[in-house]
Order: structure tokens, then C-alpha cells, then sequence
């Protein structure tokens, strides 16, 4: 009897100390991926608020454009980064990211290409950040509250009567988005016939760009009043939801003019 008590009691206390190194860990990986965004964006915004006469322009040949000042250092950091999205009163201020090479590798990357279990945004393969009219970008909702977790606010009316605009930044061009539509739907088997608002690549006329609106106001949370045409052009910010299987929430808002 004893035998096994002493067993039970070291059980535990293995489990403990697992449980607390497990616990210690992730809060020191939090800590670090809240202080490498903390830089990130201070660089952002103290380059931005410089008077654009004081610095040097990055002309980009490819582009045949000059970049904001806000991304020039992040840039030579990284030139995965397309972009910079903000809303008001969320953590959601974050690099949008982009990897030609591979798509998916910002599902578990940081800026600095170390793995980190948080990813960064990034915009899906389907998507140019130069040529498409709809720009889905992806990213965690993780339980800590970072990444794309604060979208779940968007499941309130009153949130979003608050909150009905963002901020989304190219490396080019600075622009407000107003949103259209807050949805709930999932990642549906390839087989399955229904509408799959992940499926952009297929959104290429008038007439499918419509279907598409009509399809994302049928599946809305609430009516914000705003819809979209042809012509407009779109971001789709999707993250995982949990009150189902493979669930998802998406955001999505169309340019403000």
C-alpha cells in the first residue's frame, strides 16, 4: 500500500513540474513574441511620424515605386512583409507577411524566421497583394489573445458599430477599409457543394464577384448596412473559431472612398 502512495506522490510531483516547465515556457515564449512585435511596431510608427524630407526614399525597381517611410527598415529586416494592418482598441496591429517560396510559412514563423508557434498574419496563396481585388489574409487566434484572436469581438453588433472601419497599409499606399460583413463558417471537405468564402482564386467576373457578396451578406452575423460591386476591392481576415468543428470567423471589408 505504501508502495503505491509513494508511487501517486511521485506521479504528481512529476506532473507538477512538467505542468509548471510547460507553463514557464510558454509565458517566456509570449513574453518574447510580445516584446519583438513591441519593436516592430515602434519602428513602424517612429519612422512614420518622420518628416518624409529627412529620409532617404527606397524606390523599388520592381514596383516602380518608393515606399512609405513606416516600412523601410522593417523591410530591409524582412522582405517577406507586404503590408500592416491595424484596428482600433484590439492587439491587431501586426506585420502582414508574405513568402513566396512557401505560402503557409508564417503559420509558425516570426519576423525574425525563427520558429514561433504564433505565425504572423499572412496573406493567402491566392491572393497579389499588387493585382487581386480580394486579399484574404490568415492568421491564429490564439488563446493568449494575440494574432487574429480579437476578431471574436466582431461576433457584438455593438463592437462593430464602434469599430466599423480599419487600417491597412501596403508598402505603398495607406487605406481604410470599412467592413461589410462579420461571418461564421468552416473549412468544408473539397467535395462538399457549398459556398466557401476561402475560395477566391474562383472570383474573376462581375457576375461571380456578386454571387460572392451575396453569398457573404447570407451568412452574416448582423447587417452593417455596407455592401460592395465590382470595382471594390476587398480584405478578407480569417481566423479559426471554436463553437464548431474546423470553425471559422471572418471579417471582411471593402476599401472606404
Amino acid at each position: 500500500m505504501m508502495s503505491i502512495k509513494k508511487f501517486l506522490i511521485a506521479f504528481f510531483a512529476i506532473l507538477l513540474v512538467y505542468s509548471l516547465v510547460t507553463l514557464t515556457k510558454m509565458y517566456l515564449q509570449n513574453y518574447t513574441e510580445n516584446q519583438q512585435i513591441k519593436e516592430l511596431v515602434e519602428i513602424r510608427y517612429k519612422a512614420s511620424d518622420v518628416d518624409e524630407g529627412k529620409l532617404a526614399p527606397v524606390y523599388l525597381e520592381a514596383q516602380k515605386r518608393t515606399m512609405l517611410p513606416g516600412f523601410q527598415e522593417l523591410y530591409q529586416r524582412n522582405s517577406d512583409i507586404i503590408g500592416w494592418l491595424t484596428i482600433d482598441n484590439t492587439r491587431i496591429d501586426y506585420p502582414i507577411m508574405h513568402n513566396q517560396q512557401d505560402t503557409h510559412y508564417y503559420l509558425n514563423h516570426g519576423f525574425d524566421k525563427e520558429n514561433n508557434i504564433n505565425g504572423l498574419p499572412f496573406l493567402d496563396e491566392h491572393s497579389d497583394i499588387d493585382g487581386s481585388n480580394i486579399l484574404l489574409i490568415h492568421g491564429h487566434h490564439m488563446k493568449s489573445g494575440s494574432m487574429f484572436a480579437d476578431l471574436e469581438k466582431y461576433k457584438r453588433e455593438n463592437f462593430y458599430k464602434e469599430h466599423r472601419t480599419f487600417q491597412f497599409s501596403s508598402l505603398y499606399e495607406q487605406e481604410e477599409y470599412e467592413i461589410v460583413a462579420v461571418i461564421l463558417s468552416r473549412v468544408y471537405n473539397q467535395t462538399d457543394d457549398v459556398f466557401k468564402y476561402y475560395q477566391i482564386e474562383q472570383i474573376k467576373t462581375p457576375d461571380e464577384f456578386d454571387s460572392y457578396i451575396q453569398n457573404i451578406k447570407q451568412l452574416a452575423l448582423y447587417d452593417t448596412g455596407v455592401t460592395a460591386q465590382y470595382g471594390d476591392k476587398l480584405i478578407v481576415l480569417s481566423t479559426c473559431e471554436y463553437s464548431t468543428e474546423n470553425g471559422r470567423l471572418a471579417v471582411v471589408a471593402k476599401t472606404r472612398k
